[in-house]
């Protein structure tokens, strides 16, 4: 919850927390926080098997690292889209 506060500025849980550290024009590098309670959590509300909750979780943090973002309405629907194709690639 404390990087929620000091680096979000708000009060909640979140599923993951990614800082990307890269320069422009230089290699992808970030850091990415996931809470394991909070993936059970969606895992359990969505009827998702865990294994895919975290891989999802895992994506759209690569997605985050990759440009991808996630404030506005639409934005998170491109996210999610890129999150279902990721996933269906590789659970095939």
């Amino acid at each position: 919850m404390e990087i929620n506060r000091q680096y979000l500025k708000h009060d909640f849980y979140t599923d993951i927390i990614t800082f990307e550290l890269s320069e422009k024009g230089e290699p992808i590098e970030g850091e990415v926080y996931i809470s394991i309670d909070r993936v059970k959590d969606n895992a359990r509300k969505l009827n998702e098997p865990l294994r895919r909750e975290i891989h999802r979780v895992v994506f759209h943090g690569v997605l985050h690292l990759c440009g991808y973002k996630d404030k506005s309405w639409t934005d998170s629907a491109k996210m999610r889209t890129n999150e279902e194709k990721l996933l269906i690639k590789y659970f095939r």
